[in-house]
């Protein structure tokens, strides 16, 4: 068995795809419309991983309740100072600043794409 990818509702796709494709290095590899909505896949090229971005005809105006029941998506990074340079660059900023988890120098970060998802960056 292969996991395949995880789906997310998105309010605005030109944010979205701009924040993963950009931030991330995902590339788009596939686009789908289906009788509501168009669906968006989105590829990490290093692990083959997907982000499936829906984005519904009849989105709400306030976006999607988040609800409770989903943490969030993780991203190892080779360098935290070189991430933190692009995201700044971008104009994104960090939900919470770098920190060291374990006191081993296992550095992580939290930023929130435009729709308030949270994505953890690890640097090992």
């Amino acid at each position: 068995m292969k996991f395949l990818h995880t789906m997310i509702r998105v309010k605005d796709i030109e944010k979205s795809l701009d924040f993963y494709t950009k931030l991330f290095n995902l590339e788009i590899v596939k686009k789908m419309r289906l009788e509501d909505c168009w669906l968006y896949f989105l590829q990490d090229k290093e692990s083959g991983a997907q982000i499936e971005l829906t984005y519904n005809d009849e989105t709400p105006k306030e976006g999607y309740q988040l609800g409770s029941g989903f943490g969030h998506f993780a991203f190892e990074v080779d360098s935290m100072e070189n991430f933190t340079q692009k995201l700044n660059s971008l104009g994104y900023k960090y939900l919470y600043e770098p920190f060291d988890l374990t006191g081993d120098n296992d550095i992580i970060a939290f930023v929130q794409d435009p729709d308030g998802y949270e994505v953890e960056l690890i640097k090992k």
